[in-house]
C-alpha cells in the first residue's frame, strides 16, 4: 500500500470541512476527498486534542464550536488578489477566444475535406 503525502492546508480543509456541517459523517467527507475514514478521523481526533477537546471516540457527538477565526484581509491583500484574479480573467478570455477560433477552423476544414472526398 502506497503512503500519500497530504499537504496541512489540505488536512485543515478537510478537518473544517467534516467540523462545518453536523450532518455529515465521517465516511462522506472521507469518501468526498478521496481519503480513507481512518485517516480523516486521525486528522480530526488530532484538530480536537489541539484544541482540547476530548473527541477520542466516534461515538462522540460534534461540539458546534466555530473553527478558530481568521484575521480579515488588508485593502492590500484584497486589492492584490483582485489584480491576480484580473489577470488570469484576461489570459483565460484570450485563451477561450483561440480555442473557438481553432475549433471554428476545425469544422470549416472538416466541411471542406467531407464534400470533396465523396465519390
Amino acid at each position: 500500500m502506497v503512503m500519500k503525502f497530504y499537504s496541512p492546508e489540505f488536512k485543515a480543509d478537510a478537518v473544517a470541512l467534516y467540523l462545518s456541517d453536523p450532518d455529515l459523517t465521517l465516511a462522506e467527507v472521507a469518501e468526498d476527498l478521496g481519503v480513507s475514514r481512518g485517516t480523516l478521523r486521525d486528522w480530526v481526533r488530532a484538530e480536537r486534542s489541539r484544541q482540547g477537546e476530548l473527541g477520542t471516540t466516534m461515538s462522540t457527538t460534534r461540539k458546534t464550536k466555530e473553527p478558530a477565526t481568521v484575521s480579515e484581509p488588508t485593502r492590500e491583500e484584497l486589492q492584490a488578489e483582485i489584480s491576480a484574479l484580473r489577470t488570469e480573467l484576461k489570459q483565460v478570455r484570450k485563451q477561450n477566444a483561440t480555442l473557438a477560433e481553432e475549433r471554428d477552423i476545425l469544422r470549416k476544414a472538416t466541411k471542406f475535406f467531407a464534400t470533396e472526398m465523396t465519390w
